[in-house]
């Protein structure tokens, strides 16, 4: 053990999305998902590459960690067995229930023999389970750098919890989070989504975005009242119809949606086929009540804390659209979303969860910190990295850049440290003009090799963001859906969706000092303070983590060159 060293090694792993963070007497000092060193998108194998990096970085060995924090607590899915006995009298659930209790007790004992694992990894350490829900709560707290804020978590399960409300405080005499409010399975928005995105031929759990992007395309009216009634709102929150919604089984063998749902939709669309009307319609209708039941558990989390700010985690906070409207709602004076609300982001949840009982305040190095991951500031390339491609260092690398990009080509950025998350924030971004004509369909077509009617997100500078976005607050993580203004229609329309809004990312230079140069050169060759901002990586892929994963994203795309640190790669 090293001497006098407090440290805390959070994990998320054997789910999906694996992923590790570092507390080091009292400050996080790296998080990272296993995905951005293994190619392996939504990685869900223990993050032995992640920890092996968190380690290295700070000097020490798997036996110098004291305390593991898991993202989930077992003996809490128990609590859905007796509850099964409720759904074995109903007739809509009656042939689930002994199934879905029998499952839970599944994940309960696999979820304690994932915690012997980790128990074995880590000799010296204590291994402490985390309610998962409490961990989604404290990172988007932690994160959101307020002092006093309601916490809406959302999600598809956490052990038995898929919605919660927290009130978080944080002083001079340390923090306190509490759940005032809590929504236990089968009452679960993420499982709705997620089923209505496999009904539709996308992947739940990674393609739910795709669904939300084709709903701009459709009409509500035409599903409205079905999903009305199959998403039903109540004083506490909201409760499903499990005529039309199955009841979970954590099985795969048990459906989603029932036989009666896909009769008055649509059949189940296989991946690759065409994206019919009814397609764009059904995704309307979801994405319509899933605004309208996020603004509802809004509204209840004002009334249960009295906050003035909220902070939102989960899954179902990537729900960019949702979070715009609760903003435009004007029930809070601030909305704070995580770089990461996903589940990768609570294994810095769980680690600060520990932190907190044991210390009784929250680690250092939190507050509006993205940029946790792996960096590779020597990086040496040959002149002729791969084959096919040159490389060759520049004196002024965001001023090249720039000129490049008002040029019409089309650049990735691999610089710093790696983003948390699922939005490229500019250190593993693919960069474009939106003044080029055709831009959005030679990204999609030829770079990101993703549906046509899918948009990209802009960055802007923060200090013009009021000139094209009205979201009317900072936007940093790039999480939340602005309206645009009449200039921002007339001069960048590559990056408004079909919704009228952009899911804008709004930059001060000292979070991101080189891209915040770009995006200045940019706006003094072209007068516009704005670039395209979407990942550095192909459909199926995870964001580039690695130096060689930037290559062969060159290599293996319509990208014309990427600028990795000072060193700028073109194809030959």
């Amino acid at each position: 053990m090293t001497a006098n060293r407090s440290t805390v090694l959070g994990l998320c792993s054997y789910t999906h999305d694996s992923a590790a963070a570092l507390v080091v007497d009292g400050e996080l000092v790296g998080f990272v998902e296993e995905e951005r060193l293994s190619g392996v998108k939504h990685d869900k194998r223990f993050p032995a590459r992640a920890v092996e990096w968190l380690l290295d970085e700070t000097g020490l060995a798997h036996a110098d960690v004291d305390t593991v924090a898991y993202n989930f607590a077992p003996q809490l899915y128990l609590r859905a067995v007796p509850a099964a006995l409720a759904h074995a009298v109903r007739p809509a659930t009656s042939a689930r229930a002994l199934p879905r209790a029998r499952s839970f007790a599944r994940v309960a004992a696999n979820t304690r023999g994932r915690l012997a694992c980790l128990a074995g990894a880590f000799p010296n350490a204590s291994v402490q389970p985390v309610l998962h829900h409490r961990a989604h709560g404290l990172y988007a707290f932690a994160a959101s750098g307020y002092e006093d804020a309601a916490v809406l978590v959302v999600d598809s399960l956490g052990e038995v919890q898929a919605t919660t409300i927290g009130h978080a405080r944080q002083g001079a005499t340390g923090c306190s989070y509490r759940i005032v409010h809590a929504q236990d399975d089968p009452a679960s928005l993420g499982y709705v989504y997620g089923a209505v995105t496999e009904h539709l031929g996308w992947r739940r759990g990674d393609e739910e975005g795709t669904v939300m992007a084709l709903a701009a395309l459709g009409d509500p009216q035409r599903f409205r009242a079905l999903f009305a009634k199959a998403v039903r709102l109540t004083t506490d929150g909201f409760a499903l119809d499990h005529r039309l919604i199955g009841l979970r089984v954590m099985d795969s063998r048990f459906p989603r949606l029932t036989a009666a749902f896909a009769a008055l939709t649509c059949p189940p669309r296989l991946s690759g086929e065409d994206v019919d009307p009814v397609h764009a319609d059904l995704a309307a209708a979801l994405q319509e009540r899933t605004e309208q039941v996020m603004l509802h558990l809004a509204r209840i989390a004002r009334e249960r804390t009295g906050a003035r700010l909220l902070c939102v985690g989960g899954g179902v906070a990537m729900n960019c659209v949702s979070i715009g409207k609760i903003i435009a709602s004007g029930l809070f004076d601030e909305v704070a979303v995580p770089p990461a609300p996903g589940d990768s982001g609570t294994a810095i949840g769980a680690a600060a969860a520990v932190h907190l009982a044991q210390h009784r305040n929250l680690p250092a190095g939190l507050a509006r910190s993205c940029y946790l991951g792996p960096a590779f500031p020597g990086v040496e390339l040959q002149s002729v990295p791969l084959p096919g491609m040159t490389a060759r260092r520049l004196l002024d690398p965001a001023g090249h850049v720039a000129g490049e990009l008002a040029r019409g080509t089309i650049v990735g950025l691999f610089q710093g440290s790696g983003e948390a998350g699922p939005r490229a924030l500019g250190n593993r971004s693919i960069l474009a003009s939106p003044l080029r004509e055709g831009v959005v369909e030679r990204l999609n077509a030829t770079v990101k090799f993703r549906e046509p009617f899918r948009p990209f997100a802009p960055v802007v500078l923060a200090d013009r963001a009021d000139d094209y976005f009205t979201l009317g607050q900072d936007a940093p993580f790039m999480s939340m859906a602005s309206p645009v203004t009449d200039l921002a229609r007339e001069l960048i329309p590559a990056v408004v969706h079909a919704n009228g809004t952009a899911r804008v990312q709004t930059l001060a230079s000292r979070d991101n000092p080189l891209l915040a140069r770009i995006l200045a050169a940019f706006a003094e060759i072209t007068g516009v303070p704005v670039l395209i901002n979407t990942s550095l990586n192909v459909k199926g892929k995870p964001m580039c983590g690695t130096p060689e994963m930037a290559l062969d994203c060159l290599a293996e795309s319509g990208l014309d060159a990427v600028l990795i640190e000072d060193w700028w790669v073109t194809k030959t």
